[in-house]
């Protein structure tokens, strides 16, 4: 058994976030916890105000400029270079809860045990289709619900060993590249378990245009996933295309034109209009059907 609080190193993405990282490392900045934590922030070839504001922090902060595009390559080179064991993520426009680390790191222990994600809510104050976003981020269904289920990187703790082993996350993908890396380490394996304690806030979209968006991302690049793990995830059942999800997304379409509309069925409806539009033109780029 390892030790319950052992030294973290935590890793942010940062690629354009002038608006937002300030506030990230001044969270971090704010941990209790009661070992070492290495704070390192992953340049992605921003262009505006980040790299500035970064230096600002240095030495508090580790800065690391890595080239390719993308998070999964930002993550890796924070792994390649991480000088702790366990290494924890989250995101360039999230806060993160003084306790968060604490609650995240102790399930680690358990060598069975390959991610540990904690709650994910809304940044306050916040309007009613970013408090609609809460429901998109649970990570405790996404966790304990979801067959198969998967981690967030936006609050996520693993031993490094075990990311080292699975070969860090897919460098092709720029969205749903957690899914991903959780299901190669559930098939090797390991267990991920939800600590509720862990508590990370993040800036939701915050208008329908934005939420159409994030649902086109999560269904077009969802597509490799599913192509990628098409014999694990058929074992829960997952079909290639599901009809009664179209059906249910015209009825919720009809109801937001009646009299009887409301705001969370205009938001699920926007949604899931963007994931299917995803789906469809992922299907049609991979030449993998997956409606």
């Amino acid at each position: 058994m390892e030790e319950k609080t052992p030294p973290v190193s935590v890793i942010v993405p940062v690629y354009n976030s002038e608006g937002t990282v300030e506030a990230t490392i001044q969270s971090l900045l704010g941990l209790r916890y009661p070992n070492t934590v290495e704070l390192i922030l992953v340049d992605n070839r921003s262009t505006d105000r980040t790299s500035q504001i970064l230096s600002a922090f240095v030495p508090r902060i580790r800065v690391l400029r890595e080239l390719k595009q993308g998070q999964s390559a930002a993550r890796n080179h924070g792994i390649r270079e991480a000088r702790h064991s366990v290494v924890a993520f989250t995101d360039a426009d999230c806060v993160v809860d003084a306790n968060w680390l604490t609650e995240l790191v102790a399930p680690l222990h358990d060598p069975g045990v390959g991610i540990s994600g904690g709650h994910i809510h809304a940044i306050e104050p916040c309007n009613a289709i970013q408090r609609f976003g809460d429901l998109l981020h649970n990570h405790e269904k996404s966790i304990n619900t979801f067959t198969p289920p998967y981690a967030i990187t936006m609050n996520w703790a693993s031993r490094r060993s075990v990311l080292v082993e699975a070969g860090g996350f897919d460098e092709t993908m720029f969205r749903a590249e957690d899914c991903d890396l959780s299901y190669r380490l559930i098939q090797a394996g390991y267990r991920i378990v939800y600590r509720p304690g862990a508590i990370v806030a993040h800036r939701n979209r915050s208008n329908l245009k934005g939420l159409f968006r994030e649902g086109f991302a999560d269904g077009f690049e969802g597509v490799k996933v599913l192509k990628k793990h098409r014999a694990f995830v058929r074992q829960f059942g997952h079909r290639s295309a599901n009809l009664k999800a179209y059906r249910a997304l015209t009825n919720k379409w009809m109801r937001c034109m009646s009299q009887n509309a409301d705001f969370y069925t205009l938001c699920e409806a926007t949604f899931e209009s963007g994931k299917k539009a995803g789906k469809v033109l992922g299907s049609l780029r991979s030449g993998r059907l997956e409606l």
